[in-house]
């Protein structure tokens, strides 16, 4: 049995989350998330992915000229296990491109996001088709003495990261307006944006240009499995055939 042997098909959010959880590197999933799919190979479940809003939807809209606001997808997670064949990935991304194209002819196209600060830079979206259309210096990810990832954003929303964060500072006896780079850094790395066209006409109306993959190599912006290609390794490694999926989401997040 090979790739071709796949079933994709729509499952709940709780069975979705639990595999996200256990498979993908952050081991977190996303409240917004609306369609998940499942990838069965053999009778098991050994794949999700769950498509929603982006977090920050207003900025993209404008990616492609005339876009209504319900007429872009964000593929927010992606976590296939080590059990499934080669080109699974591509494969099941194929399936649940045509299953948006025939079951929600209003979503003109699809964007996602590789974390090649921490996990990949999005192998399987260009074996998929995806242009390349964005690669982004990471400037919000951080990490703790302690290990823990946060973002700048999660900073100021997140009571959790808040507090674990108040708590590092009185034992370290930091003042507050000194806690954020006293007891964290910023994670080297870059955020790689994704586009699928599903209309026909995307091309025409896209106001960004799509770039060769080879800009990932002149801007130093490989990496794979959590390691950087041609570089050091990374402290986070993936344990999934898989470069991430999604807007990247800490673990601290909550």
């Amino acid at each position: 049995m090979g790739a071709k042997d796949l079933i994709v098909k729509p499952i709940d959010r709780k069975t979705a989350d639990a595999l996200v959880q256990r498979v993908h590197y952050s081991g977190k999933t996303y409240c917004k998330s609306q369609l998940h799919l499942g990838v069965f190979y053999n009778g098991a479940l050994e794949g999700a992915m769950q498509f929603g809003p982006s977090l920050d939807k207003s900025n993209l809209q404008h990616l492609v000229e005339r876009t209504r606001w319900n007429g872009f997808i964000e593929l927010n997670r992606m976590a296939f296990t080590e059990a499934l064949p080669k080109n699974s990935e591509s494969r099941a991304i194929a399936v649940a491109m045509r299953m948006l194209k025939k079951h929600a002819p209003h979503v003109e196209w699809v964007i996602s996001f590789a974390d090649a600060t921490q996990c990949g830079d999005g192998t399987i979206y260009r074996a998929s088709g995806f242009w390349l259309t964005g690669i982004k210096k990471n400037t919000s990810l951080r990490r703790t003495f302690e290990g823990d990832i946060f973002t700048d954003v999660g900073f100021r929303t997140s009571d959790k990261i808040r507090n674990k964060c108040k708590s590092l500072c009185n034992r370290l006896a930091i003042f507050e307006s000194e806690r954020l780079d006293a007891f964290s850094s910023k994670l080297d790395g870059f955020q790689i944006r994704y586009i699928y066209p599903l209309a026909p006409d995307v091309r025409q109306r896209l106001t960004v240009p799509i770039l060769p993959y080879s800009a990932l190599d002149d801007a130093g912006a490989r990496m794979y499995r959590g390691s950087r290609v041609g570089g050091a390794s990374r402290s986070t490694p993936a344990d999934h055939a898989g470069d991430g999926g999604a807007t990247p989401t800490p673990t601290l997040e909550p």
